[in-house]
């Protein structure tokens, strides 16, 4: 006999729930053992995207790496005409592209995707990249993306900019289509998601961002960062939401949902597991530090906390842990989660349409309530 669904939960208001596309050469049924059929092509994260938008996801996060996979907003432009309601989160690597043309890429996005009676359907993660080639200390480096999110959220608006910082020195209007674009949406850019540990980064998010999008930790570490970031949104007379990042294995029973994250291990060599935390070139982020941290907290099964498994950052540079366990123990962590501030969460799971499915089926119509 199948299990029925999780249980809703009345008292607590739906979270905003998006998937993930794999578009950076991160997709396995078993970890570190590379598949043809898994590889990030076009068709592939088509499939995801189209299957998210088709089970009820309200948004889908399509990331971006540099040496890895292919490209976020291509990719992004392509898929456009295949989703027919879902939200992109498309993620940028704010050190690699010009702020006004990327504004412009964004405004052409967001007018593709714009349908009559859903509207915007557009949404930005940025990534506080460097410039292939040519690395940045951890403060310049945020100081550029402050001024990048600043100048992007300002043309974006469809307004002016007059902008002089260390990096960029402009004086421009908007381009036309931002312009237009800015007047559909009543002036609002889309909205802007970033994340990072570091005090620079909790800073630029606390002056720039309207989402603070943070990777897994333990419930006290999630309150903690909630906590601190709320504080310095204030302190800038702004208010933020929070989003969480979070892998997820979620079977019938907890013993079917362990079995399944320990079989996703099975075949990880060691070293091909340190080629690929190593390969990304944000392996050295505070972020990435605080998730091996967890790692090296966890019990012989892998387990920081109940539920939060760290075995699946064996072979991840970023998002190192998963939510494992039967849907009423999958729902329960992430109303724990919600219940500390996080308002909307970012899930995926190995191979990632299947775990879609899973996910859609077990668990999407608890959080619905």
């Amino acid at each position: 006999m199948s299990r029925p669904i999780a249980r809703g939960d009345a008292s607590m208001p739906a979270p905003e729930v998006a998937w993930f596309a794999a578009l950076c050469d991160d997709d396995y049924r078993w970890l570190g053992v590379p598949d043809p059929g898994l590889r990030s092509t076009f068709e592939h994260c088509a499939d995801i995207t189209t299957a998210a938008d088709r089970l009820g996801f309200d948004r889908i996060l399509l990331p971006s790496g540099y040496d890895l996979g292919i490209d976020s907003v291509a990719f992004a432009g392509g898929v456009a005409t295949l989703a027919e309601r879902i939200r992109l989160l498309v993620a940028v690597r704010c050190g690699e592209l010009w702020p006004p043309q990327l504004a412009r890429q964004l405004a052409t996005l967001d007018e593709v995707l714009w349908r009559s009676g859903q509207g915007s359907r557009l949404d930005v993660n940025i990534i506080s990249s460097d410039l292939p080639g040519a690395p940045l200390p951890s403060e310049p480096r945020y100081e550029r993306t402050r001024e990048v999110m600043s100048i992007l959220r300002t043309l974006l608006s469809g307004q002016p900019v007059e902008h002089h910082g260390a990096f960029y020195d402009l004086e421009l209007e908007p381009p036309r289509i931002a312009r237009e674009m800015a007047e559909r949406r009543g002036g609002q850019a889309p909205e802007v998601q970033f994340g990072g540990l570091s005090p620079a980064a909790r800073d630029g998010a606390a002056q720039q961002a309207d989402v603070y999008l943070r990777w897994p930790d333990t419930e006290g570490g999630v309150q903690e960062l909630v906590e601190d970031m709320a504080a310095r949104a204030t302190a800038h007379g702004r208010r933020l939401r929070f989003g969480y990042r979070v892998h997820v294995v979620v079977r019938e029973t907890e013993a079917e949902a362990r079995h399944a994250a320990a079989e996703l291990v099975s075949k990880l060599e060691p070293a091909d597991g340190d080629a690929i935390r190593h390969r990304s070139l944000d392996a050295r982020s505070a972020g990435v530090a605080r998730q091996s941290e967890l790692r090296d907290r966890a019990d012989a099964d892998g387990f920081v906390e109940d539920h939060l498994w760290t075995g699946i950052g064996r072979a991840r540079s970023g998002c190192g842990a998963a939510i494992v366990g039967d849907p009423d123990q999958v729902v329960g962590k992430l109303r724990a989660y919600q219940a500390l501030g996080i308002d909307s969460f970012i899930l995926s799971g190995y191979p990632h349409r299947e775990e879609c499915e899973l996910v859609a089926r077990y668990v999407l119509p608890a959080l619905r309530g």
